[in-house]
């Protein structure tokens, strides 16, 4: 049985913008019908989407872009993060942030470390009002019957507190980025996510790597449990000729292993994937 849409009034006469981030891709309409209940609540609403090409139900990949990204965003918008592995069972949220912003989300840790890069949780609310959720909800699809129409009722100007009960921002669910082992000539750290090019994202900043001293390195090893390669540090991918292996700093600021086309560094690596472990250190003859 198809959700029942309550009628709605817009409350605020320009709706602020919502940015909008998911795993769902776009083979079907999950995106889409998102787009469609926001714009029936908050019809003047713009829509940014950021990415639906998270990896499928990973939270970290989803939570590691989603900070990355906020500098760009607009303070004034409503984020909306969805990647849910266990949806149904955690707890629908939206809050604001010390920052001011106000977020919504399922509470598995996927906004953690935004929340925390905007100096934490001012107050949080459990989206249960049936003034604001679609009835009945879909227990496989809060994304459409729960969290976008939190959403959009924000951006329409509804206080957070009319989206339900008040939550205890300190039980909101935590995770924390890895932080890599620093030695000198040595790091031991593992793959964030990688991208459709094959490059290969690690969880070390330029800070990290150059306290390492490998910036200065002729060459670095890079190892995967099933595969490595020797790298140099470079500026641009233009800089690695087609089949050799580079390091350089992404635009989010972390350490991409990169390989030129058209070979493909992740399966160099030994088809290595989110999680998996990587070790760099100054290569030797």
């Amino acid at each position: 049985m198809a959700s029942e849409v309550p009628d709605w009034p817009c409350m605020r006469a320009n709706g602020r913008a919502i940015v909008f981030l998911s795993d769902f891709g776009y083979r079907n309409e999950w995106v889409g019908i998102c787009h469609a209940v926001i714009n029936r609540i908050s019809p003047t609403s713009p829509i940014v989407d950021l990415s639906h090409g998270v990896p499928p139900l990973d939270v970290r990949g989803g939570a590691v872009l989603l900070v990355d990204s906020l500098p760009y965003v607009s303070e004034d918008a409503i984020v909306l993060a969805i990647v849910d592995p266990s949806v149904g069972r955690d707890r629908d949220v939206a809050l604001e942030t010390e920052s001011g912003r106000l977020i919504v989300g399922p509470d598995n840790g996927l906004l953690s470390p935004a929340v925390a890069a905007l100096g934490g949780a001012k107050r949080a609310a459990e989206i249960t009002s049936p003034d604001v959720v679609l009835s009945p909800i879909s227990p496989s699809f809060h994304a459409r019957d729960v969290l976008a129409p939190a959403a959009a009722h924000l951006a329409a100007g509804v206080d957070l507190e009319r989206l339900g009960p008040a939550l205890d921002p300190a039980t909101l669910a935590e995770y924390l980025i890895p932080e890599p082992t620093i030695e000198r000539g040595k790091i031991e750290c593992e793959v964030l996510d990688l991208n459709r090019f094959g490059n290969v994202l690690l969880n070390v900043t330029k800070s990290q790597f150059q306290a390492a001293g490998l910036d200065s390195a002729q060459e670095i090893q890079v190892d995967a449990t099933s595969g490595s390669g020797r790298a140099r540090f470079v500026s641009t991918y233009a800089d690695v000729d087609a089949g050799d292996w580079g390091v350089i700093v992404d635009p989010r600021q972390w350490l991409l292993v990169i390989r030129g086309k058209p070979a493909n560094a992740a399966e160099g690596l030994g088809s290595v994937g989110p999680g998996d472990p990587i070790w760099l250190t100054a290569a030797r003859d």
